[in-house]
């Protein structure tokens, strides 16, 4: 059975949401998955995982959150070269540039992406949900 990661962060519980789907679509697929908040992953935990899907929303400027998520991903990044990921994450403005510029990080650090990204504007909706639950499937 394949283990999945699924880390995120979530500020008013849209990404949270968000995540609870991804589990759900990789546990429904057969694989083990755990829900971890930002703060309890790190560079060692990585190689525990056969996948890991990361969540955050967009902040400011679009941008990762930047005093818990940012700092772990950046942590973990140098580690997930050859990594099957997948990212997720909620927004309330803008065209969703927070997460193109997290894919080509990711990219650029070896990240196999696995599926196309999810982003919900505010809360998901039925058809986000239901993209989360296909992105923690195709982690599976």
């Amino acid at each position: 059975m394949k283990k999945v990661a699924v880390v995120f962060w979530s500020g008013t519980g849209n990404t949270e949401a968000m995540a609870r789907a991804v589990a759900k679509g990789a546990q429904a697929a057969g694989a083990g998955a755990e829900l971890i908040t930002a703060s309890q992953f790190g560079p060692d935990d990585v190689a525990k995982y056969d996948a890991i899907a990361f969540g955050c929303p967009a902040m400011g400027s679009e941008q990762l959150e930047d005093s818990e998520f940012e700092p772990m991903f950046d942590s973990v990044k140098g580690s997930l070269a050859g990594k099957s990921i997948a990212l997720f994450g909620s927004y309330g403005w803008g065209d969703c540039e927070w997460m193109r510029n997290w894919e080509d990080d990711c990219r650029a650090a070896g990240a196999v992406l696995a599926c196309e990204s999810v982003t919900a504007n505010d809360a998901p909706d039925g058809e986000a949900e239901e993209a989360c639950k296909a992105l923690g499937a195709a982690l599976a």
